[in-house]
């Protein structure tokens, strides 16, 4: 895993200074930068040199090993999602990401995370991020995303993802409009477990990006994923031949047309099966990203070309404001 994770790492850096093709059409087809700015809360035991794991539950490394920890996470993620917006990447070494992410800033708190008063088993995120200085990062700096380093007991419990958007909350939380602060710009907050790997940072953003999609055209995103026991592309917990929840190993072949998909089911079926993608959850959300609709996707549903879906990840107030699908108007 740590040979392929640092071919990731080179494949990704590679894009980076690399020159990235800007689609012409009526709307800009990507690439788009990511700005992120981190925010990490380590609730430190008496003396400081290890985390409070009465607080955490289940995390009482020392402080130098966790911030080593959190670091590497985030940079394997920033890199498994450019990887990811490769479309086709695993038949096409020449594909370029639609998206690049870029690491603003990272703020270190040595404490527990706040409790909403409202809701006292969730972090208090409009306190974290008004502390955090986030209309700034937003509206000043460009911040899409804010990740938050944190834990998951039981006495807390925190969203995978939550976003605060003037167009309404798109994201994999309850949706509360009023647990975030709203600004002109959208960003979304991910909440990482530092107990968790990147195969579980990445799969936050998995129900993300289905959620964007799924808001964004649900008859066309309904026909990417199938439906339970006729998966297409499936989704984060369903491959193709997924018969339960995270059945990311099965070895049952199944025919898919994920790698030619085409809204009306006109695509090359070829046998599937976990060997694919070695089994593991963190290959398959690999190869599941690259399946969506990317760049030059040359994919139509019903006459009109398919856009580049990324575009709903990369700058969704631009998508928004302009009716901008899955579809191109």
């Amino acid at each position: 895993m740590e040979t392929a994770w640092r071919r990731i790492v080179l494949l990704a850096s590679a894009a980076l200074f690399s020159p990235l093709c800007v689609l012409a059409g009526p709307e800009a087809a990507g690439p788009w930068t990511v700005k992120v700015l981190v925010v990490r809360y380590f609730p430190l035991a008496p003396g400081g040199g290890r985390l409070d794991i009465r607080e955490t539950s289940n995390v009482g490394d020392s402080l130098d090993a966790i911030v080593r920890r959190c670091d590497r996470i985030t940079g394997e993620t920033a890199a498994a999602l450019e990887e990811g917006s490769r479309y086709h990447a695993y038949s096409d070494p020449a594909s370029r990401p639609s998206l690049r992410y870029e690491v603003v800033d990272t703020l270190t708190r040595l404490e527990a995370e706040p409790r909403d008063p409202r809701k006292p088993k969730r972090p208090d995120y409009e306190r974290i991020l008004r502390e955090a200085g986030v209309e700034r990062w937003v509206m000043e700096r460009g911040v899409r995303e804010v990740w938050i380093w944190g834990y998951d007991s039981p006495a807390l419990s925190p969203w995978e993802s939550n976003m605060a958007s003037r167009w309404g909350d798109v994201s994999n939380s309850d949706r509360d409009a009023g647990d975030l602060p709203v600004f002109a710009k959208t960003y979304t907050v991910f909440h990482y477990n530092y107990q968790r790997d990147t195969s579980e940072a990445v799969h936050d953003h998995l129900h993300q990006i289905e959620a964007l999609l799924r808001s964004a055209d649900p008859e066309l995103m309904r026909r990417f994923e199938g439906t339970p026991g006729h998966w297409r592309a499936g989704n984060c917990h369903f491959p193709p031949n997924g018969r339960k929840d995270y059945d990311w190993d099965n070895l049952e072949p199944v025919l898919s047309d994920i790698e030619d998909w085409r809204p009306e089911g006109t695509g090359r079926l070829r046998p599937l099966n976990a060997a694919r993608w070695g089994g593991d959850s963190l290959r398959w959300f690999l190869y599941w990203m690259q399946s969506i609709p990317g760049a030059g996707n040359g994919v139509s549903w019903r006459g009109r070309p398919l856009t580049n879906w990324w575009l709903q990840v990369g700058d969704y107030d631009r998508a928004r404001s302009r009716g901008l699908g899955l579809v191109e108007r």
